[in-house]
């Protein structure tokens, strides 16, 4: 197509036009927007200057996500939460490479392009570290965030790892892989090979664009419902063996001591799980109807059912979920209820589609023990309305 000459200047015109225009415009957003002109385009988008949800950092190894902000079941890129153990490293996507060696026919190194050249497959699922709960004090000053900010869903895409598995002809007595890390901690963990036929990816894209750095750039295992810290971020290479590692992530770490004096070891399976992200700190509610909601999750399928308790866990009625009930992924539910005033205490209570139910406080104690209390800590969990309308954390001793 031609451009002539009157095409030219009269689109100059209009920019230099525009730039000024917009460089006269207030700070502030004009109190009548059909009178002003907006901005013009951009390279990247932006959230509206009132909505700045943020992760809050614990320490220099994770931050969690802000549930109580967000509405859905996927979790923005650069809210999902961050854990690691030796801060995040810088990779060059174009120098990445990830090996695959051990019990295989043809041990072989896999670039970044070669991964994309694989048929890619894309699924909806959350991810959780095993560590998850923040609850276990005395403290009532405390947000979904604080509480169960670990986990989040993300859409992500990758190659099967069992099509990689086929391409090095994984020999049949290989019952075990390990999963080894690029970053610092050069993190290591044990993994059955029947979950890399199950369902396992080596993603290299989330929520529709390349990993984050924090989510593990340029690429990572991923294994739905199962605990983040088996989910190796910043993959470099992948050894089959007939028998598990025993590194130390799985060893002095990521084990559970039990109420019988035994440990539990291999505990990959995220349980069924809810969070009631609203009403909760720090609200203050006014008397009348509202919408009770907040999020499930189970790694063994699909959220069956969702109880909610609005008089301390004494009646249950079921909630509503919302569709799409997808399989190891976030599932919002929601209850109307009418609050009249007066102290009540609001719980959640999930059941997955194996008869799984969400456990109190005192089984789960009773079953693990008080030494028991870091990972995969799943209790049914409640907030405190107090009468003049504030909502506080309900918690509850562990010990």
């Amino acid at each position: 197509m031609k451009v002539s000459r009157r095409d030219l200047l009269a689109g100059a015109a209009g920019v230099v036009a525009l730039g000024a225009t917009a460089g006269a415009q207030p700070q502030e957003a004009p109190g009548d927007p059909t009178k002003v002109r907006g901005r013009p385009s951009r390279a990247l988008g932006q959230r509206a200057p009132a909505e700045k949800p943020q992760r809050q950092p614990r320490g220099a190894a994770s931050s969690g996500t802000p549930h109580q902000d967000l509405c859905g079941t996927i979790t923005p890129a650069d809210l999902h939460f961050e854990r690691h153990h030796a801060g995040v490293p810088e990779i060059d996507p174009k120098s990445y490479t990830l090996l695959i060696h051990g019990m295989v026919e043809r041990p072989m190194m896999f670039t970044l392009a070669d991964l994309k050249r694989f048929p890619a497959v894309s699924r909806v699922h959350f991810l959780e570290c095993s560590g998850n709960f923040g609850g276990r004090g005395a403290a009532t000053d405390l947000t979904p965030q604080q509480i169960a900010g670990l986990t989040s869903t993300s859409e992500w895409t990758g190659v099967a790892l069992a099509t990689l598995f086929r391409e090095v002809g994984a020999r049949p007595q290989a019952t075990w892989f390990l999963a080894e890390g690029g970053d610092a901690a050069v993190l290591t963990r044990s993994i059955p090979v029947s979950k890399a036929f199950d369902d396992a990816l080596i993603a290299y894209g989330q929520n529709g664009e390349a990993l984050r750095p924090e989510q593990g750039y340029p690429a990572r295992l991923f294994l739905p419902g199962w605990e983040g810290n088996a989910n190796v971020k910043w993959l470099r290479r992948i050894e089959l063996s007939d028998r598990p590692f025993m590194t130390r992530e799985e060893t002095s770490k990521y084990t559970e001591p039990m109420a019988d004096g035994s440990a539990r070891m291999f505990s990959f399976l995220m349980d069924a799980r809810s969070l009631i992200t609203y009403p909760a700190y720090p609200v203050t509610l006014t008397r009348g109807w509202l919408e009770i909601n907040g999020i499930a999750w189970t790694g063994s399928g699909k959220i069956a059912r969702v109880d909610v308790s609005t008089d301390g866990g004494a009646t249950w009625t079921a909630a509503k979920l919302q569709e799409p009930v997808l399989p190891k992924a976030h599932t919002r539910f929601r209850h109307v209820w009418n609050w009249t005033g007066g102290d009540a205490v609001i719980m959640s209570r999930a059941s997955d589609e194996t008869g799984y139910v969400q456990p109190t406080r005192e089984s789960l104690i009773a079953s693990r023990g008080i030494s028991s209390v870091g990972y995969h800590i799943n209790p049914i969990t409640g907030w405190r309305i107090r009468a003049d309308g504030t909502v506080v954390y309900h918690a509850e001793p562990w010990s």
